[in-house]
């Protein structure tokens, strides 16, 4: 991917995130203004009121993906018309039920991104390979040892 250098660009800054323990299973997380909870369901003594912890990290791919996708995308002049995301994963929860601890929880992901566009099959790989390497969360977990891959179904519309 050619980046198009912009003097004023800061590449790393500090971030915080305060978070308030609700309860045993719920946190309420702030990042700018906007407050989010994680929680536990009901049947592990939550309140159900968020997604888990371990489902946020995949929540954050999905919503990553979508906006990264869409910035790559727009700067090749891929059309999308239309996005929808699934990932499917392999969780080993030996570590997080406390039974005995666990290197990398999640071995293996699938990351499906279903997009209506015209665009020839050559402009839809070179989007998928910068989305590949430019999406700080699917770096993050595919770094982590997880086997995550992408694949894209393409409709034509």
């Amino acid at each position: 991917m050619v980046f198009t250098p912009n003097p004023n660009f800061k590449a790393t800054i500090d971030l915080e995130m305060p978070g308030k323990c609700v309860s045993h299973s719920r946190t309420d997380s702030t990042a700018r203004d906007v407050t989010q909870p994680t929680d536990e369901p009901i049947a592990r003594g939550g309140t159900n009121l968020g997604l888990t912890p371990t489902e946020t990290l995949w929540a954050a791919l999905l919503g990553c993906t979508n906006v990264i996708g869409n910035r790559i995308a727009e700067k090749h002049g891929m059309a999308i018309k239309d996005m929808d995301l699934n990932v499917a994963y392999t969780f080993d929860r030996r570590g997080a039920a406390l039974v005995e601890p666990v290197d990398v929880p999640f071995t293996k992901a699938l990351l499906t991104i279903t997009v209506t566009s015209d665009a020839d099959p050559e402009l839809v790989a070179k989007v998928q390979r910068d989305l590949d390497t430019a999406c700080p969360i699917f770096q993050v977990i595919k770094n982590s040892g997880c086997d995550l891959k992408s694949e894209w179904v393409v409709n034509k519309g």
